[in-house]
């Protein structure tokens, strides 16, 4: 069955940087983008980025742009979130997703999240 399973979420103070990591299993990796997403209490869920797995073209909204960088290792089912000059308003739970083909960012599987806790 498809799973994704992130790690590499902690605690850093605000300036630091993070690289979270998503494992993808149970499907065959190159067909399906993967989104990161994020939310934090209170808030509504906000995708942070996303990677095509062939061309490797990328997304970010604003709010993460010149900061977080994806990637990804197609030979090991793996993508990653290199997060950069993170700020208190990054804390959230942060989750891997996989995409559907078509506008916007549609989710059909979701992993159980890595949490991300910056301190000022």
């Amino acid at each position: 069955q498809v799973q994704l399973v992130e790690s590499g979420g902690g605690s850093v103070q605000a300036g630091g940087s993070l690289r979270l990591s998503c494992a993808a299993s149970g499907y065959t990796f190159a067909d399906y983008a993967v989104g990161w997403f994020r939310q934090a209490p209170g808030k509504e869920r906000e995708v942070v980025s996303c990677i095509s797995m062939t061309e490797g073209n990328t997304f970010y909204p604003n709010s993460v742009k010149g900061r977080f960088t994806a990637s990804k290792d197609n030979a090991k089912n793996m993508v990653y979130l290199q997060m950069n000059s993170l700020k208190s308003e990054d804390t959230a739970m942060y989750y891997c997703t996989r995409e559907i083909a078509g506008p916007g960012h549609q989710i059909d599987y979701w992993g159980q999240g890595t949490e991300v806790a910056v301190s000022s």
